[in-house]
C-alpha cells in the first residue's frame, strides 16, 4: 500500500475536558466513536477532538495479530509525523508492533506551549482548559486505534524524540492516570525537573503537579535516552534561557541532569524510582539514529535486534 493511501475520518461524539485544576482532579473523560477499519500498510486518517483535528500517520504490519503491541510516536519540533512513521515503519514490520504518529501542526497548536507543554497553558502561563490540551488526544487515540483494528492492548508505548522527547515526559506528569506501559523520551531539549524550588516549566512551582501525580511519574518505567554524540552547545532550536542553562550546556548534559533529579525526588518521597537511564553511542540528534537503540528499551529485544539505517 503506497505511504498516502486511505485518508480515513474518525469523528469523535462527546468530547468534553474539566477545567484545569489539577493533574490527579481532572480525569480524562471517555469518548465514543465512529471508526472506519485501517487497512494493512501505511496511511494516514484524522482525528476529530474537542477543538482540533489531528492527522495520524500509521503503519499496520501484515498479519498484526490482535495482541499486538501499540506505539505512539511523538514527532519533534518541526511537526512532521510523516517522517518519523516512516523511518518507524520498518521497525513495526520487523517487530510486529501497531506504529501510530499523530501531528500536531503549528498551525493548529502554535509554539511550545501548544505542543511541547502540552497545551496545558497559554503562552503567558495561564493554565487552559483540559479539553484544549494537546495531551489530550493521546488516550483518545489509543482507544479509536484499537477499535480500528481490533487490538486488544490494554496499554500502548510511548516514545518521543527532541520536542516529542520533551511532550513525553510531561504527559507522563499531567496525565497520571494514562494507560502507558513502558515510554521512551529521547534526546530532549529541555526538561521539567521533579523540583518543587524551581518554578515551571523547568520545574513544578506553580504547576498543576500535585504529590499524587509526581509520585505516579517518579515511578513509571519511563526511559530517559541520550545520544552520546548530542553534545553541540550551539545546536539548532537548542533553548537557551537562564532555566535551560541551568540544566547543562547541551542535551546530553540536560538529560543526565533530570535523571538524577528525578531519582533525588524519588529517594526524598520514599518511592520506588522506576526510570531508567540509556544511551546510545555516536548518535547526535537524529530520531533515525534513536530508533534502533529505543526499540530493545521500548520492547524487550536483544540490543542487537535493531535494524541497521
Amino acid at each position: 500500500m503506497n505511504f498516502l493511501a486511505r485518508v480515513i475520518s474518525i469523528c469523535l461524539l462527546g468530547f468534553h475536558g474539566a477545567l484545569l485544576l489539577s493533574a490527579a482532579e481532572a480525569p480524562l473523560d471517555k469518548t465514543s466513536a465512529k471508526v472506519a477499519t485501517l487497512g494493512a500498510g501505511a496511511g494516514r486518517f484524522e482525528f476529530q477532538g474537542a477543538n482540533q483535528t489531528v492527522p495520524v500517520w500509521y503503519y499496520l504490519p501484515e498479519n498484526a495479530r490482535p495482541e499486538a503491541p501499540v506505539l505512539i510516536v511523538m514527532h519533534g519540533v518541526h511537526r512532521d509525523a510523516s517522517r518519523y512513521r516512516d523511518e518507524w515503519a520498518p521497525y513495526a514490520q520487523t517487530y510486529g508492533f501497531i506504529l501510530v504518529a499523530p501531528e500536531f501542526s503549528e498551525a493548529a497548536f502554535p509554539g511550545s506551549e501548544s505542543y511541547a507543554l502540552g497545551g496545558t497553558v497559554d503562552e503567558k502561563g495561564h493554565p487552559l482548559p483540559r479539553a484544549q490540551w494537546a495531551f489530550s488526544f493521546i488516550e483518545p487515540i489509543f482507544d479509536a486505534v484499537k477499535a480500528a483494528t481490533g487490538s486488544r492492548s490494554e496499554r500502548y508505548f510511548l516514545y518521543g524524540h527532541s520536542a516529542g522527547a520533551q511532550f513525553v515526559h510531561r504527559f507522563l506528569y499531567f496525565v497520571p492516570e494514562a494507560r502507558v506501559g513502558k515510554a521512551v523520551a529521547a534526546n530532549a531539549g529541555w526538561w521539567t525537573v521533579p523540583d518543587p524550588e524551581i518554578a515551571f516549566p523547568y520545574g513544578l512551582r506553580g504547576s498543576a503537579i500535585d504529590d499524587a501525580a509526581l509520585k505516579t511519574m517518579l515511578q513509571r518505567p519511563l526511559i530517559v535516552l541520550l545520544g552520546t554524540a548530542d553534545t553541540d552547545p550551539a545546536a539548532e532550536n537548542l533553548r537557551r534561557t537562564p532555566g535551560a542553562l541551568a540544566q547543562g550546556p547541551n542535551r546530553f548534559v540536560r538529560g543526565h541532569t533530570f535523571f538524577a533529579a528525578g531519582k533525588h525526588r524519588a529517594e526524598t518521597l520514599g518511592v520506588p524510582f522506576g526510570w531508567k537511564l540509556a544511551t546510545a553511542p555516536g548518535i547526535a540528534h537524529s530520531d533515525s539514529g534513536m530508533a534502533a537503540f529505543a526499540v530493545p528499551q521500548l520492547f524487550d529485544a536483544p540490543a542487537s535486534a535493531g535494524l541497521k539505517r
